[in-house]
């Protein structure tokens, strides 16, 4: 018992960490009791567990299951009772315990309750965090966790919906939950897959379908037509913010969450737009789309529509500018190919579709040229054109399209009206904003006039407009506009009206008036006459005859003393209506003042005497009679509520209108001038961009300029060497010139040998003496086999080689000069050569030794001057000038 004791005494926080498990349970315990007592969200009895957030986290992840499932109803308790503030500090450090050790745990009251904290953290806030905190135990390594966080993903859906619960990142993860080994993991994917359904439909599909297997497809195609029988579903828990709303106002919140409940067909359209990502499809759009377009080919523009197809054919579409692709899908309406016209409807549909509201701003591009196309007869087309019309207005409203519809219901041709009547008729039942009053009286006219034509198709399409007119706004304001209409017609009207079936409705509108009402009651509320309000409406019938009585009384109106305390007697049913009337301008001012003018009730009888008003007084005396004996006591009780509210409340409203209407302003203002720095900022952007790609091309160009100056100068410098090697090469002939005219003319010998540099390009000269008969043989050979480095043709290897044979023969004494190629073969060339068998053969040029002095230098004269025109060619031909 001491222990006991002790353990009472220790702190209920300390407790909630001690080390017996028992201690830590009825901690536990005790906690959620408490939390149960507390008044309020303020109570200081939650201030210890608001403070430190660390205590949940180890009572969800308590080692004892028993204690465990103690520790996450307490706080379940302590959520339910604390309040949003309670969700907000400890979702971060306690959701995540909770999937993993409390969604698996052995115990059904443990996982039991962990979905329902799970459920509370939802109706606290919202359910992103919890989502996002909840996803990640998809991924954990045991198969009984991945279940169990499937299973309480589901029922968050359940409970709250797709509109409350984001189903994107759920839809993402489904793929990887059906891929799993474990068949109780692909049986709670299923059960999440088919909540989902009920929700979205088939808008959920593009997201995850694609990724699943045949099999798979088909047992989910299986429980999905179970579903599709079933009526619409409905959130079966509210927000705690919805809660507040339905707390305040119980029956606008009544109805207002019937209507929510009756959303499923509006939200799942909106969800399939909404569940899909953008796609940008600027750059899949054909480059030459125009081109083909303007084709006189019906081949080419049907191929340029069928790649737009292509293009457009995914659920949502980027927003960028469509300006000439719908230009040029509106000509593609008057294209004499049906193909073409059908294709480019289906396109502007998807564009439609894909764009939503975004697309308002082309309707007046594409929608008249599809309403004249409507003469076509054939159905397909006819069909196409008007699924194109179709999601057309569903980007726009009524009221942009009601001008075309008008302008073509008068069109001569009877299929373009048949088919803009058929289009007029489902933009009523779709529409879920009522229509002005002009635009109803514009369209009951069309539909009277399509009564007077020929065709039954179009008179009966009259009725029906009217018809679904009168579903719209209700039978009593559409009485005044078929007045004129005989009873055969009026018949018909009333049958399209018992069967038509709208979306907008006048109800909603007078909703407000409701609102306003409470205002104006509470306002009557001080004088207590609520009665004599719902009395009002039917007494001045009654009393209609006796208008005489009352004429006398409105002279002695002017006497507001007079006026003031009639309102409790018979004749007081006059007073009330003129207050009615100057409430919503001076109802408060003059209340205040009504209180003294009661207390005094002489003041009325010594004004009376007047002989023209006895019988208003007999009423008048009766009314100040009556209050004084029963009502005396409420009127009391009324007038302070009334000065206060018209001293201090009105004020305030007055003042905070003024503010609404200051803020609203502002709010305008900033629009505007975030529209003007979006549009500035896309400007720049534009500007930026082709900025990039001028600065791109120019260190393009910049890179291929340093490219062909690299090239230039190698070039220049590969030429430069040629120009020194040739240079030089000149240099060595002039000096084997000079010497051999200096050999020649110095030494007196009889055959002077000459030589040019050989293959072996060091410039020497080679003498070879004779090998016979005192013969003395001088060769002159130049070659050059250098080739230019810029990828020409090399000039060919220029041989000049004479070779002065100056020799007489044992029984000539003498040799003519003769010139020649000497072959491998030559007889000749055996004993000249026979120690150099691999020289490469040149030409030659031999001369026979004169025998004489005088004929030895004529001889070498000549051969100078040969020396010198070959050397005259080798220059013209290699292209330098002699220096």
């Amino acid at each position: 018992m001491a222990e006991e004791e002790d353990y009472s005494s220790i702190p209920l926080p300390d407790r909630f960490t001690h080390k017996i498990w028992k201690v830590r349970k009825g901690a536990y315990e005790e906690a959620a009791k408490q939390f149960a007592l507390t008044p309020d969200e303020s109570d200081p009895f939650f201030r210890p567990f608001l403070s430190d957030v660390g205590l949940w986290k180890s009572a969800v992840l308590d080692a004892n299951v028993v204690a465990q499932q103690d520790g996450i109803i307490a706080l379940c308790a302590f959520l339910k009772y604390c309040g949003r503030d309670a969700a907000l500090r400890t979702r971060n450090h306690t959701i995540t315990p909770i999937v993993e050790k409390g969604l698996a745990s052995t115990r059904a009251a443990t996982k039991q309750n962990a979905i329902e904290a799970l459920l509370l953290y939802v109706e606290l806030d919202v359910a992103g965090p919890v989502i996002e905190d909840v996803l990640p135990g998809l991924a954990h390594k045991t198969p009984k966790n991945v279940a169990a966080t499937l299973n309480a993903l589901t029922q968050i859906v359940h409970n709250y919906g797709c509109k409350i619960v984001d189903p994107k990142p759920i839809l993402k993860a489904l793929p990887k939950a059906f891929g799993a080994a474990d068949k109780n993991v692909r049986a709670e994917a299923t059960a999440l897959t088919v909540e989902l359904y009920r929700w979205l439909r088939e808008a959920m599909k593009p997201l995850f379908w694609g990724e699943l297997k045949p099999t798979q497809q088909t047992d989910l195609e299986a429980q999905f037509e179970k579903v599709r029988a079933e009526p619409p579903p409905k959130q079966e828990r509210l927000l705690r913010s919805q809660q507040d709303v339905v707390e305040a106002a119980p029956e606008a919140a009544g109805d207002g969450y019937d209507e929510g409940g009756d959303e499923p067909d509006g939200g799942e359209e909106l969800d399939a737009f909404a569940l899909a990502e953008p796609v940008d499809i600027s750059k899949k759009i054909p480059p030459n789309f125009t081109d083909l377009l303007a084709s006189s080919k019906w081949k080419d523009r049907k191929e340029a529509v069928d790649g737009l197809y292509e293009a457009l054919n995914v659920p949502r579409i980027k927003e960028t500018d469509f300006g000439e692709v719908n230009r040029g899908l509106a000509k593609c309406m008057k294209d004499a190919n049906v193909a073409v016209v059908t294709q480019a409807a289906l396109c502007i549909e998807l564009l439609a579709k894909g764009l939503r509201q975004s697309y308002a701003k082309y309707r007046a591009v594409v929608m008249q040229p599809i309403m004249e196309r409507l003469k076509e007869k054939k159905q397909t087309v006819s069909d196409a054109l008007a699924a194109a019309l179709d999601a057309v207005f569903a980007s726009t409203s009524f009221s942009d399209c009601m001008e075309d519809i008008s302008t073509a219901l008068v069109n001569k041709n009877p299929q373009v009206k048949e088919g803009t009547m058929k289009f007029l008729i489902r933009c009523l039942r779709t529409t879920r904003d009522v229509p002005t009053k002009p635009e109803i009286t514009a369209v009951c006219e069309s539909g009277k006039k399509l009564l007077a034509e020929s065709t039954p198709v179009l008179r009966d399409g009259g009725a029906e407009i009217l018809g679904t007119v009168m579903k719209i706004i209700g039978e009593r304001a559409m009485t005044p506009l078929i007045e004129g209409l005989d009873d055969i017609r009026k018949t018909k009207v009333k049958e399209f009206f018992a069967s038509a079936e709208v979306k907008a409705k006048e109800k909603p509108k007078p909703a407000p008036t409701p609102k306003a009402a409470p205002a104006g009651a509470r306002k009557v509320v001080g004088g207590k006459r609520p009665v004599a309000k719902k009395a009002a409406p039917a007494m001045p019938a009654a009393e209609s005859p006796a208008m005489p009585a009352q004429a006398p009384a409105k002279p002695t109106g002017p006497g507001s003393k007079l006026g003031m305390p009639k309102s409790s007697g018979v004749g007081g049913l006059k007073a009330p209506q003129k207050r009615t009337l100057a409430t919503p301008g001076a109802a408060s001012p003059r209340r205040p003042a009504a209180g003294p003018p009661i207390m005094p009730d002489d003041e009325p009888i010594s004004v009376p005497p007047q002989p023209r008003i006895g019988a208003s007084r007999g009423l008048a005396g009766r009314s100040l009679a009556k209050p004084a004996a029963a009502p005396s006591m409420p009127p009391p009780d009324s007038p302070p509520p009334i000065s206060g509210f018209s001293a201090v409340e009105r004020a305030e409203l007055e003042e905070l209108r003024a503010a609404n209407d200051r803020l609203t302003r502002q709010v305008d203002d900033m629009r505007q001038e975030r529209s003007k720095f979006l549009s500035e900022i896309q400007e720049l952007k534009n500007q930026n961009a082709g900025l990039i790609e001028d600065h791109t091309r120019d260190v393009l160009s910049i890179k291929a300029k340093e490219t062909q100056l690299v090239r230039a100068r190698s070039d220049a410098e590969a030429t430069e060497g040629v120009n020194d090697r040739l240079r030089r090469e000149l240099e060595r002939l002039k000096r084997a010139l000079s010497k051999a005219e200096t050999i020649g003319g110095g030494s007196g010998v009889i055959s002077p040998a000459i030589t040019s540099p050989t293959r072996d390009d060091v410039g020497i000269f080679h003498d070879s003496g004779s090998t016979s008969g005192g013969y003395n043989r001088a060769s002159f050979a130049s070659s050059m086999s250098e080739e230019k480095e810029n990828g020409e043709m090399a000039y060919p290897r220029s041989k000049i080689s004479p070779e002065l044979r100056y020799g007489s023969g044992p029984s000539s004494g003498r040799g003519s000069p003769a010139r020649g190629y000497r072959t491998s073969n030559h007889p000749r060339e055996e004993s000249a050569d026979s120690a150099a068998p691999s020289r490469r053969e040149r030409p030659v040029s031999s001369l026979p030794q004169p025998s004489g002095g005088g004929e030895s230098w004529r001889r070498a004269a000549e051969v100078t001057s040969q020396l010198k025109a070959r050397i005259e060619q080798m220059k013209a031909k290699q292209g330098f000038a002699r220096p």
